[in-house]
């Protein structure tokens, strides 16, 4: 065989390795927006159930287990801003710790939901520990231990209400652009939610949700 021949059959396994690389990214991405439509849809469902006597703690309840489940995640939180005391609560949380963790608070600007609300932009985590933004408090005081995260703000008017977090991924896989996106849509729900009932939600939940 010549050489010629030879570079031209390197060429095409190069390409053909190239091609499988690409479908497989392709297949990824198509799995992710079926995950994402089908998470949609559910929120949908939520969404459509609201009516004037809904209570907002229950649909936010609602809102943030739907998203936890679509997106795989082990854990979650919904802080809202106290305006009076410049403090994030947690109002809304699902995990191990969901009692214990619901109603602290914790300053405006500590750890990476601080930051999340302070500069009102979304991140995601790899491993929390190794993020200089993290803070530890939380972890040590109430037993627990986050590994990875994606953190979005609660926006609404220019107004930033609070941020929406989801914790570990149950498949130790760490979270992903698509995870981010579902909970962008979450978190403009929750606004609405917020916002739309007229209500002021302060940092002890109700006893009973809907």
């Amino acid at each position: 065989m010549s050489s010629d021949c030879r570079e031209l059959l390197r060429f095409v396994q190069l390409q053909n390795i190239q091609l499988k690389a690409d479908n497989e990214a392709l297949m990824r991405e198509v799995e992710m927006l079926h995950d994402v439509l089908d998470a949609l849809r559910a929120l949908q469902e939520v969404a459509a159930s609201v009516s004037e006597q809904t209570n907002v703690m229950g649909l936010l309840d609602r809102i943030l287990a739907s998203a936890l489940a679509s997106i795989n995640a082990g854990a979650g939180s919904l802080l809202l801003v106290d305006e009076e005391t410049d403090e994030l609560v947690f109002v809304v949380v699902f995990g191990d710790v969901r009692e214990k963790l619901t109603g602290h608070r914790m300053a405006l600007g500590e750890g990476i939901a601080g930051w999340v609300a302070a500069n009102r932009e979304a991140v995601i985590v790899d491993d929390a520990h190794f993020d200089p933004r993290f803070s530890p408090a939380v972890d040590q005081d109430f037993s627990f231990r986050t590994y990875s995260m994606v953190s979005v703000p609660i926006v609404y008017a220019d107004n930033v209400l609070g941020v929406i977090q989801a914790l570990n991924k149950l498949d130790g896989e760490t979270f992903s652009e698509g995870d981010l996106a579902l909970l962008g849509v979450v978190a403009q729900l929750a606004a609405a939610a917020i916002t739309n009932m007229s209500k002021v939600v302060t940092a002890v939940p109700p006893t009973q949700l809907d």
